[in-house]
């Protein structure tokens, strides 16, 4: 027995209901047997909708990665392994542009619902003819187009309809350690895999390493500038907000991030500076996410506090970043990596500021150190 939605084949996880058998594993997506077939069926891919233009030329190293991933994706997956900010989009189109042109269906998978929204703007952009449709919470009224941007958990409408699937951010929640996720996207696309990421996890690395895909590498931003490497200051919890408020004054001139690894400390730090200057908190309790990323957006020096929720997809031009105890047991690597990547991706604005404030040395922070210097190594070479 194999389930025909996440791939199921743990005798375990199947029942016997009074109509057949169905896969417990993903029934969070509702009931389906296993002698149901699956008849969805989209409409055509419409003329001419391949058709891009984007508002500025690539560079010469985008160039070269996109005509690699063109290559490539046609016949074995690809894992797109760029820095945060070097235009992971941007290099993915003319791969999307030949599967449209070839009537095929493409869909661009992203785990947050925010940037679900923001894409789909830009996708609307660069692909003027095509259909594109947002596919989230809240936005499921219509879930058909030549070109479908969803959420994770959205895949599950669409068994075997994609030839050209992209995933954004694969390593990161909600894709990891999710086997039910994982399967229903491989499920959900009859083709080939695009894997976008800055930070590759083992089991993508595992199928580079066996050949199941193939690996581009780009560690350069579209500007050429180096990236932002984060400062560490190793102080008692007590010293560290002091150099915080004297950070956050120092750099009114820009917008700023201020990670923290609790909902609470979000809630009790967001408290305090609130009594002195306009701060924004998000997090996965805030209900009104869009709208506190929406009004950030729009002022030029506000200050935001924020979990994991914005350590990926989301892009504040001329943003400057810290990390409240970034020694934190529930910051890993990779999401160090990605909140220190939310900084100097503006051409007017490269450089960027990004400080780790630890109230203890620990391993994991100065591995995070230690990768982004490497990889402005590996650019200067």
């Amino acid at each position: 027995m194999k389930c025909p939605r996440c791939g199921n084949t743990q005798k375990s996880y199947f029942y016997k209901g009074s109509h057949g058998y169905y896969c417990r594993k993903c029934i969070g997506f509702g009931r389906l047997l296993l002698e149901e077939e699956i008849n969805i069926k989209l409409e055509d891919i419409h003329d001419d909708c391949s058709e891009y233009t984007m508002q500025y030329p690539l560079t010469k190293q985008q160039e070269a990665v996109s005509k690699e991933c063109q290559q490539y994706i046609r016949t074995k997956d690809v894992l797109l392994e760029c820095v945060c900010g070097a235009g992971k989009t941007e290099m993915v189109l003319a791969s999307i542009a030949d599967a449209l042109n070839e009537k095929r269906k493409v869909c661009f998978a992203i785990a947050r619902r925010q940037v679900v929204l923001e894409l789909a703007e830009r996708l609307n952009i660069y692909f003027k003819k095509a259909k594109i449709v947002a596919v989230c919470g809240g936005h499921t009224d219509e879930i058909d187009g030549d070109l479908i941007v969803c959420t994770a958990h959205q895949l599950y409408r669409y068994q075997g309809q994609f030839s050209l699937l992209i995933l954004d951010e694969p390593d990161a929640f909600p894709y990891r350690g999710d086997e039910v996720l994982h399967g229903i996207a491989k499920h959900a696309c009859i083709g080939n895999i695009i894997y976008l990421t800055a930070t590759p996890d083992a089991y993508l690395l595992s199928r580079v390493k066996e050949g199941m895909m193939h690996h581009i590498i780009l560690n350069k931003r579209p500007h050429g500038h180096d990236l932002p490497v984060p400062r560490l200051l190793i102080y008692p919890s007590v010293l560290l907000f002091f150099i915080l408020i004297r950070w956050i004054n120092k750099h009114a001139c820009n917008p700023r991030i201020i990670f923290v690894p609790t909902i609470k400390t979000a809630k009790i730090l967001g408290f305090i500076l609130n009594i002195f200057m306009q701060c924004y908190v998000c997090t996965s309790e805030s209900e009104d996410r869009d709208e506190i990323i929406y009004h950030f957006k729009q002022n030029p020096l506000g200050v935001m506090i924020a979990t994991t929720v914005l350590e990926r997809g989301v892009t504040i031009p001329k943003a400057d970043i810290c990390v409240w105890h970034a020694n934190h047991s529930v910051f890993d690597e990779a999401g160090l990596i990605q909140m220190a990547g939310r900084a100097g991706r503006s051409f007017t604005s490269p450089e960027g500021d990004v400080l780790f404030l630890c109230s203890e040395k620990t391993e994991l922070v100065q591995l995070c150190k230690n990768k982004i210097e490497q990889a402005n190594q590996i650019c200067a070479v």
